[in-house]
């Protein structure tokens, strides 16, 4: 019998988990403009509109449970942030330095997403599931494209 019910408190660290990418690409933003960065601003903006569109598609799935959407920032995000400020103050104001925090970020969504639907898969419909496999497909790609970014990157 399929699941039809959705568990919200797991949809919601999902959304706290796009929510932190967002403020963490705002960081970037911040940090690429300020460092004359082109074009990674715009790339960082396109990927902030991304998980806002993230949330969007998972919101109606805590609604549906009769709670509401968190607005919140999970912990580990909080620290992130404040370590990519902190590292490029104190390693460098460089592209790959930034770059390589982007991709801690990326590797800490697509871990948050992986073990949703590793460890939580039975608290889950078919599909917010195929939802998740859908936002971790596209997000892989981003994280693609920041990983040949910083690789290339000299400084």
């Amino acid at each position: 019998m399929e699941n039809n019910l959705n568990n919200p408190d797991i949809i919601n660290d999902l959304i706290k988990i796009n929510n932190d990418r967002i403020e963490g690409y705002k960081t970037a933003l911040d940090l690429a403009h300020g460092l004359g960065l082109d074009p990674l601003p715009h790339m960082f903006a396109n990927y902030i509109m991304q998980s806002e569109r993230f949330i969007e598609e998972l919101t109606p799935y805590v609604f549906l449970e009769g709670e509401q959407p968190t607005e919140e920032t999970m912990l580990s995000g909080k620290l992130f942030r404040m370590w990519m400020s902190v590292k490029g103050a104190i390693v460098g104001n460089d592209r790959k330095s930034l770059l390589e925090s982007c991709e801690k970020g990326e590797d800490a969504f697509k871990e948050t997403y992986n073990n949703t639907l590793d460890e939580h898969v039975n608290e889950l419909s078919t599909v917010v599931c195929n939802i998740l496999l859908d936002q971790l497909s596209r997000q892989s790609e981003a994280h693609e494209e920041i990983k040949i970014l910083r690789d290339n990157a000299t400084k």
